[in-house]
């Protein structure tokens, strides 16, 4: 009944079937990135800067809930909604991944000699802590370090350069006391996490 109704409208409308539904899609990406982002920075214990973007994000979520309610016979306002959390998903995601907040663990194991590694590293100013150990085909060592999330593709390249066969977990670490991390450039986003409390 309500599809039928649509059909019988009369002269095309560019504001309420085009303006109108990509408004909408465009609301869900935001507020679906930022919810995205909210959760991350949740789980990091950035407080200050969650309760932020909360707030955005409901506000953008209602703004657009309140343009498909006020529009019922409009079913492409529907797909838009829909399609907006989607590519909001992807788009909060591929955020997240640029931003890289926080701290990982990354172990790596070699069975090389990984003495030159391990100078390369500290010469790079990252805290390496190294083990001797026993593995299923003999000896290896250990190596284990706590870095920024940005510096991640950067050190991977290191290892893999050293010792291609390095076998590398790696997991998120959600506090630390204190460390060795590279220094790199502060952007203003850094300086923003860093309100914590």
């Amino acid at each position: 009944m309500l599809f039928l109704e649509v059909i019988q409208v009369g002269p095309f409308d560019w504001m309420t079937w085009v303006i109108l539904p990509l408004l909408i899609f465009f609301a869900r990406i935001l507020d679906v990135s930022l919810g995205t982002l909210r959760i991350i920075f949740v789980s990091r214990s950035m407080k200050r800067l969650a309760v932020l973007v909360g707030f955005f994000e409901s506000l953008i979520w209602l703004i657009a809930i309140s343009q498909i309610v006020q529009n019922l016979t409009n079913v492409v306002t529907y797909v838009a909604f829909a399609g907006g959390f989607a590519a909001g998903n992807f788009v909060g995601i591929y955020l997240e991944g640029k931003i890289a907040v926080g701290l990982l663990c990354v172990r790596a194991i070699t069975r090389d000699d990984a003495s030159k590694l391990v100078e390369f590293l500290k010469d790079q100013n990252y805290g390496v802590t190294t083990f001797s150990a026993r593995g299923v085909q003999g000896r290896v060592r250990l190596l284990y370090m706590v870095i920024k999330r940005r510096d991640l593709n950067q050190l991977l390249k290191i290892i893999k350069d050293h010792d291609p066969k390095a076998f590398i977990t790696i997991e998120d670490v959600r506090a630390v006391n204190e460390g060795f991390f590279p220094h790199t450039s502060s952007s203003l986003f850094s300086r923003m996490t860093s309100m914590r409390k």
